[in-house]
Parts: structure tokens; sequence; C-alpha cells
């Protein structure tokens, strides 16, 4: 019994691990050092978990990794829509450049 506990409340610390750095990113409007690749690989993984949880009907898995799916989600798809945007200016920055040269 105890040892579940621990668990539970380790699992539930772990995936709330990943909101201060969606936080983070939100906060700064910038995900340029958030690794794409990891935040993948943490999607599929908390997913994996999860679904493994309600194959062995154990709620303590299922909770603490349903956190973590929503927190590493969020991360990437903060890393996303920044990676675009910040994308989408340079782009639009190139334009301006282009129609200058053009121009003159």
């Amino acid at each position: 019994m105890i040892i579940e506990i621990i668990a539970t409340i380790m699992g539930l610390l772990l995936s709330f691990g990943y909101y201060p750095q969606a936080y983070k990113i939100w906060k700064k409007k910038n995900a340029e050092s958030v690794s794409l690749v990891s935040y993948i690989i943490f999607v599929l993984g908390t997913l994996t978990w999860t679904l493994y949880g309600f194959y062995i009907k154990s709620w303590v898995i299922v909770v603490s990794f349903i956190i973590g799916v929503i927190g590493s989600s969020l991360v990437l798809i903060l890393k996303l829509y920044y990676t675009d945007q910040r994308m989408h200016k340079q782009k639009k920055l190139r334009f301006k450049k282009q129609k200058k040269i053009k121009d003159r």
C-alpha cells in the first residue's frame, strides 16, 4: 500500500514537470531551445503508458500519465506554434527585403 502511494505521488510530480516548460514557452513566446524530437518522444511515451494503464486497469498509471500526455502535448503544440510563427516572420522579412531591392 505504501509503495502505491509513493508511486502515485512521484508519477504525478513527474507528469506535472512538463507544465513549467509550457509556461516558459508561452510567457516568452519562444520555443527555439526546446527539442522537437524529445517532445515527440515524450508525447508518444506518456500516451503509451496511459494506454498500458488502461490495459492493466491501474488508476495510478492512468491518472499520472494522462496528466503527462496533456503536459507534453501542450509543450509540443507550443513548440510547433512558435516555430511556425518565427518562420512566418522570417519569410515576411525576406519578402520585404526582396521588394525593397526590386523597387530600387
